[in-house]
């Protein structure tokens, strides 16, 4: 064989040695493709029962966002201690295919309540969409005395603690809102929890108690038919949901805001890209007129938020909310 011949093969050789490495190399550096998902049946936790107002915001959700990812939705209702057994349950979940629907309570709070909460919202949650918010309705018996709300709050402070509110329990939005709104306003009811709105408002048209902050679709009701009284709405200003009840700003007590909220979130070990796509679903699902509608006629002004909206919400509700557990000295027996 000659020596050009010789030399023809070694370059040939060399070559092909060059090529296989640098296949090698980009193979290595490519980047992996991302899982396939969803691959099963999505599940959302609720910590609530059927009916409820979380359940049905999550089944609201649910058959839309179905049909988006095509894999069945399956909500789970996981009840008791005031949903944080369901948010544990989503602190927990490890197959990237469990969600909850949940209220502010459970995402802010509950670790500065019960530092026995087997998960830290801050830390083993990621956030989804903030879905839709509520003011709450300062309202009493029909009897209340005085003619409006400067005159009513004066009463409440010359009452001072023989007066009395309710809320459905300690830590709950109405009662941090309405401790919140003592010291703002100088009055001094004494707290009485119980286990539901209903016995709240069955309390209230009853005159065992005086005051209570309610949703805005219980407390509309009971006014409409006489047998509550609305003093204001913790809104800004006023709410679409009860465009005839002032605000509390109105009511004399300015810069007074507070709301009930419900959002999505995913435990923390979930995949940013699974997050940001459901993030994306979510917040665009809930602002179609269809279910913008739905959940209004549930009580609920949408909002559809990215994660990092929801984050922010978190954020600024657990300061808030936190500050009114550290001044009042709150905490769960």
């Amino acid at each position: 064989m000659s020596r050009r011949t010789h030399l023809t093969q070694a370059l040939a050789i060399a070559a092909a040695v060059l090529l296989s490495h640098g296949a090698l190399a980009q193979s290595k550096a490519a980047p992996k493709a991302a899982p396939a998902w969803p691959t099963k049946p999505l599940k959302i936790i609720v910590g609530f029962p059927p009916g409820s107002t979380p359940d049905l915001v999550a089944r609201t959700i649910g058959e839309p966002l179905s049909r988006a990812i095509g894999q069945p939705v399956i909500v789970e209702n996981r009840v008791g201690a005031g949903g944080n057994i369901a948010g544990d349950a989503v602190a927990k979940a490890t197959d990237d295919h469990t969600i909850g629907v949940m209220i502010n309570g459970n995402m802010t709070i509950a670790k500065l309540l019960n530092p026995k909460t087997p998960f830290d919202p801050l830390k083993d949650f990621t956030p989804i969409s903030l879905i839709g918010t509520a003011p709450l309705v300062l309202a009493g018996p029909a009897n209340l005395p005085g003619n409006t709300a400067q005159e009513i709050l004066l009463a409440a402070r010359n009452a001072g603690n023989k007066w009395s509110y309710g809320s459905v329990g300690v830590g709950s939005v109405g009662h941090l809102g309405m401790e919140l709104l003592k010291t703002r306003t100088n009055i001094d009811p004494v707290h009485i929890p119980y286990p539901g709105n209903p016995q709240v408002i069955t309390a209230m048209i009853g005159g065992q108690i005086q005051l209570s902050l309610l949703p805005p679709a219980l407390a509309a009701a009971q006014v409409r038919a006489g047998k509550l009284r609305a003093i204001g709405v913790t809104s800004s200003g006023r709410s679409p949901l009860v465009p005839e009840i002032p605000s509390l700003a109105e009511a004399g007590v300015p810069g007074f805001q507070l709301e009930i909220w419900n959002a999505a979130a995913a435990p923390n070990s979930m995949p940013k890209p699974v997050v940001a796509k459901l993030s994306a679903l979510i917040s665009q699902i809930v602002r179609t007129p269809e279910i913008r509608e739905k959940l209004f006629q549930q009580g609920w002004q949408v909002a559809g938020t990215s994660a990092e909206g929801l984050a922010n919400r978190i954020k600024s509700d657990t300061a808030m909310l936190g500050g009114v557990i550290v001044m009042r000295g709150i905490k769960l027996d």
